[in-house]
């Protein structure tokens, strides 16, 4: 196992210096420290990298493993640049894994509803099976036939790809290169995916970088799935959550949205004040699997859109994000198999939730939902941080 160490640097260099240090100058360097905390604040932070499996083709499967000595430990892997578990203390200072995973690369490969993946070219759904831009028309791959549904990048989407990995201060940034036409999609992208952490708090960030060469649409997302109990200890329908917004996209029955926004006021989808998941659930219809809108505005700062608590364990989550909308997902049809006998369920309905900061889904079709389009010569540049504390 390779072990990394990253350190604070201005404080390395201070204490390499020669005794010739004022007592003045050291006192200026503890000034500027404090000024410039957030972006030291990473120092401490420590990677581990190891071996998590083997392709059935002999490709390694890497994981690294991120911990800020404060109880909060990140794994990911380099294929789709997964998020494989968070372990967070509770009340009682107990740690255990809150993201749904299983056990081995073996498992894995067998097949997963998205579990910890970051989904792309374009997360959730894109009609008609493709879009027009600058009047060109663009047909998508993995359409689905009866219903016309390109959905979360396609067969082979970002989410099915080794992402090279370097080791970073505070973290691990993952690279992809995506060819023009891949899916359909114009344009070579280079993505960027970084997973950073500090030695300050316990919260973990997640950065999402693009470029292209031709105009294309971008939109990516995590689809973990949270349990704040831990990963198998029920459902989630008792976790209390809040989402800071006040609509949410109509959907129609392919879960393509019609461009109208509903008010979410006094119905089932209005989480403006802290409630249970399960509380209305059954008034959904079938569950939540809804994109809540947090914005309209093209220039966003970093802000929370939502919090989840779990009573029984006291872990709180806070969700802060760029974006311009949170796909809630109940986990209405989650089935996630087991390593025991056959039939076994690892997870079933409703054992994770998920809050999968986006776009609007078919935005490039949408000439009223915040823009997905990137054109050569611009960046897309998102952010999500997760914020875990205790409620006693």
């Amino acid at each position: 196992m390779l072990k990394l160490y990253v350190k604070n640097d201005v404080v390395e260099a201070l204490l390499q210096e020669s005794p010739r240090v004022t007592g003045f100058r050291l006192f200026c360097v503890a000034v500027v420290c404090y000024l410039i905390s957030g972006a030291l604040s990473m120092a401490g932070v420590v990677v581990e990298q190891s071996v998590f499996g083997e392709t059935l083709d002999g490709r390694q499967v890497n994981r690294y493993d991120l911990s800020n000595g404060r109880g909060l430990r990140v794994s990911v892997l380099n294929y789709g640049a997964m998020l494989i578990s968070v372990e967070v203390p509770d009340r009682a200072g107990t740690t255990t894994n809150i993201t749904l995973h299983l056990d081995d690369w073996a498992q894995y490969e067998a097949g997963h509803p998205l579990l910890g993946s970051v989904v792309g070219r374009f997360a959730n759904r894109i009609d008609g099976g493709g879009f027009e831009i600058d009047g060109e028309r663009f047909e998508l791959e993995s359409v689905n036939g009866r219903t016309g549904v390109h959905i979360h990048g396609g067969k082979t989407g970002f989410q099915h790809q080794f992402w090279d990995a370097e080791v970073e201060k505070g973290g691990v940034i993952f690279t992809l290169m995506s060819a023009d036409g891949h899916e359909g999609y114009p344009g070579q992208v280079r993505v960027s995916v970084r997973y950073l952490m500090n030695g300050s708090e316990n919260a973990f960030r997640i950065q999402y970088e693009a470029t292209t060469t031709k105009p294309t649409h971008v939109n990516l997302t995590n689809h973990v799935y949270w349990n704040l109990g831990g990963a198998g200890s029920g459902d989630i329908l008792d976790h209390e959550l809040a989402v800071d917004a006040a609509g949410v996209l109509a959907l129609d029955e392919r879960k393509i949205p019609t461009g109208e926004y509903l008010e979410v006021k006094g119905g089932p989808w209005d989480f403006r004040e802290s409630r249970t998941i399960g509380g209305r659930i059954r008034e959904t219809g079938g569950g939540y699997d809804h994109c809540y809108v947090l914005s309209l505005e093209d220039d966003r700062e970093l802000r929370v859109c939502a919090k989840l608590y779990d009573p029984k364990s006291g872990r709180m989550m806070k969700v802060w994000t760029t974006q311009p909308g949170v796909q809630l997902y109940s986990g209405n049809f989650l089935r996630v198999g087991g390593a025991g006998r056959a039939g076994e369920l690892r997870y079933g309905k409703h054992d994770g939730v998920c809050l999968e900061t986006q776009h609007f889904p078919n935005a490039p079709n949408e000439a009223g939902f915040p823009s997905t389009l990137l054109r050569p010569g611009e960046r897309y540049h998102e952010e999500v941080v997760f914020s875990f504390s205790v409620v006693d």
